[in-house]
């Protein structure tokens, strides 16, 4: 399944570097991306070759889908051409002449510049601030022409704009430069992290900035801080969806959020967290992620840190129960009782005889 055809369109049996390569897109590339391609031109040595995804991973100690980003990457920049079968798999990777065919970064970084430059801060309308995370504040304009002037910043742009497959909005701008410049995360880092999550399938600036956010409070500051963080968390996503029952998909932003509070916000383990989502799902008939969150924040303010509180909680719960439907009921009072007036005496009297009685006087 991982193998596929390499074929180039180069003379001769040597390893061909284009100039144009080592000086415009080389320097604008992530180091792990450049190896990729640097390996690829070195088995591209005849008219083709049979390569495997994983046996490129195993060398550079990376996944299958680290290679796959890499590829695509290239791909977008115009320096190879891939080709897929009917069911998405990769099939061949032809290497292409490098040249000034290719995209310019200076074209692209100047209407980035000129875009952050006209915008002096994230639009307040309603349709904007709902849908996008209020936690970090706006740029302004002077930070932001300064920003962009710099060259690493209008590399990491120029490279956001290739994986999001469009032109940067100044939202997106603006979130960009506050991870570099407020959160502090390198022009490699910042890469990796837009290439992280295109390949999870979201182009959303509001899904790369749940993950940015959630990377600097982990303090991570390297590449390889962030694919050990994002490797443990994919775990425990998939784990978390498979408790509910959820299979063969990826988590959606909502989703994701909610985990991460579990995870990070209220500390449960993966343990207790799967338990929640099983109560949440024979409650509800159905996976709800806000019920198990409801359950999960109760434990909270109940101080349980594992199973055997839960088990500990539960009991206490059958007790009390059990104990108030053992109490003896109070009991009924009768309907003469609830009359006030049925408290005295009733006398029976002959009306004959008190009407003689009357005369009589």
């Amino acid at each position: 399944m991982g193998q596929f055809t390499l074929c180039n369109d180069f003379p001769g049996d040597y390893t061909l570097i284009s100039n144009y390569f080592l000086d415009v897109c080389m320097p604008q590339a992530n180091g792990e991306f450049v190896k990729v391609y640097l390996y690829l031109l070195r088995n591209a040595t005849g008219v083709s070759a049979s390569l495997e995804l994983s046996s490129i991973a195993d060398i550079f100690n990376c996944t299958e889908n680290d290679v796959l980003r890499a590829l695509k990457y290239w791909h977008k920049s115009g320096v190879l051409d891939l080709k897929l079968d009917e069911q998405g798999n990769l099939n061949s990777v032809r290497l292409l002449p490098v040249g000034a065919n290719l995209p310019q970064a200076s074209t692209s970084a100047a209407n980035i510049v000129s875009t952050a430059s006209t915008s002096t801060e994230i639009p307040t309308s309603s349709e904007a601030v709902s849908s996008e995370p209020a936690k970090p504040s706006s740029l302004s304009a002077e930070k932001i022409r300064a920003l962009t002037e710099r060259e690493d910043v209008i590399q990491i742009l120029f490279v956001a704009e290739q994986y999001l497959g469009k032109a940067l909005s100044p939202i997106e701008i603006n979130k960009l430069l506050y991870f570099y410049d407020e959160l502090h995360f390198s022009t490699d880092l910042m890469e990796y992290l837009i290439e992280y999550c295109v390949s999870k399938g979201s182009h959303s600036i509001r899904y790369i900035e749940t993950v940015a956010l959630s990377w600097a409070d982990q303090n991570i500051t390297t590449i390889e801080q962030a694919k050990a963080a994002t490797t443990a968390y994919n775990k425990n996503y998939f784990a978390i969806l498979r408790a509910f029952g959820i299979k063969n998909r990826n988590p959606i932003d909502e989703e994701i959020r909610y985990m991460n509070v579990w995870l990070d916000e209220l500390g449960f383990s993966l343990e207790i967290i799967s338990l929640a989502c099983s109560k949440a799902v024979m409650a509800t008939g159905q996976p709800n992620f806000p019920y198990a969150d409801s359950i999960l924040r109760s434990w909270q303010k109940r101080d349980v840190h594992d199973v055997a509180d839960v088990e500990k909680l539960e009991d206490s719960h059958k007790q009390a129960k059990a104990a108030k439907n053992e109490a003896p009921a109070p009991r009924a009072q009768s309907s003469a009782s609830r009359n006030k007036f049925n408290n005295f005496h009733q006398r029976a009297y002959n009306v004959n005889e008190l009407e003689k009685l009357l005369l009589n006087k």
